[in-house]
């Protein structure tokens, strides 16, 4: 009788410690959401400043329309972009984009001086910032789940919950929104999730 008890108290053991790595795996997911949720916000506080820059040198520049018209194709193609590393080579060009704007602005003193534009220069600033920010927080969480992921217990967890043991090639892992729909934490899906530069 004695054995059975402590038979069972092991069992619950057991299985209070695998629901905590479940749920610290959970928590985990949740946090690389929360990171991928914060460069989106950053990245649309960002689009949705370029209108009101390109207005506001619109009038200076021209002769430069092939630069604005650059920055607004790219912005577009932002919005409209699903995945993240389609919206990550996007929003990069319309960052170059947004640097080629700057640097031909230079050659207007008009415009440099025009404080309406230093604002918007300045909120740019800020957000590019912020967008860093966002970015370091988001690798530093897939970086974290991929850890804990790869790692013993947590693996030894994962494959008792049935999750299939083939890793997937990293071409079907793209999208990071798609991965975690998916059935919780699979290996192809955390090992494969990309850092963002």
């Amino acid at each position: 009788m004695e054995f059975l008890g402590v038979l069972g108290v092991v069992i619950v053991l057991i299985l209070g410690w695998g629901i905590a790595i479940y749920n610290k795996l959970v928590r985990q997911r949740n946090m690389v959401l929360e990171g991928w949720s914060g460069i989106d916000v950053q990245l649309k506080r960002r689009s949705n400043l370029i209108p009101n820059l390109i207005e506001s040198v619109k009038g200076y520049m021209g002769h430069e329309r092939g630069v604005l018209e650059k920055v607004t194709e790219l912005r577009s193609k932002s919005m409209a972009a699903g995945a993240p590393g389609e919206k990550g080579r996007i929003e990069g060009a319309l960052s170059r984009s947004l640097v080629s704007l700057f640097a031909v602005a230079e050659g207007y003193p008009d415009l440099k001086a025009n404080q309406n534009f230093i604002d918007l220069q300045s909120q740019l600033a800020e957000i590019e910032d912020q967008i860093q920010l966002a970015r370091r927080y988001y690798n530093g969480a897939t970086r974290n789940l991929n850890i804990a992921v790869e790692s013993f217990p947590s693996k030894w967890v994962l494959r008792s919950r049935s999750l299939p043991r083939k890793r997937a090639s990293p071409r079907t892992c793209t999208s990071i929104r798609s991965v975690v729909r998916e059935r919780l934490l699979k290996p192809c899906a955390l090992g494969d999730l990309k850092l963002i530069k």
